[in-house]
């Protein structure tokens, strides 16, 4: 497998993956589509938050978001098993029109083939997220 620049890149197959979904999860910060491209398979399946839906369109337009900003990402834990790359990450976002900036936690689990994406999984804390950037009322959710 080649880098960016053209490059071999080294390791076993997991090393690899990994490296692979760092790339992309760094897309977030650069809203480098065309690394996006070079990591995620046109017909990636993506499966979350009650959805599953086929298409590099979807993470893009995840990636793209206008009106919000990647500010830092920590990956908080990382591993590779066979085919598979799981992470646990914090994302600090800035919602663009009010400069308030929030954390969002995330867990992800991605497959991959020939050195790209071609399926993941995940969940992220979405109500957190909104909440902090001001989009929900604070306070108490009421089931009534």
């Amino acid at each position: 497998m080649a880098d960016r620049g053209g490059a071999e890149t080294a390791g076993t197959e997991q090393e690899r993956n990994v490296e692979v979904v760092r790339r992309y999860l760094r897309t977030f910060r650069t809203k480098d589509l065309a690394e996006l491209a070079e990591v995620v398979a046109e017909d990636v399946q993506v499966y979350g938050s009650g959805t599953a839906v086929r298409g590099r369109r979807y993470p893009e337009a995840a990636v793209s978001s206008p009106g919000l900003t990647v500010l830092d990402q920590e990956i908080l834990e990382i591993f590779a098993a066979g085919d598979r790359v799981v992470v646990s990450m914090a994302q600090t976002y800035r919602r663009d029109s009010t400069g308030v900036t929030t954390v969002q936690s995330a867990c992800k689990m991605y497959r991959l083939a020939d050195g790209r994406i071609v399926q993941f999984w995940g969940e992220q804390d979405t109500y957190g997220l909104l909440r902090g950037l001001g989009l929900l009322a604070d306070g108490p959710i009421t089931f009534d």
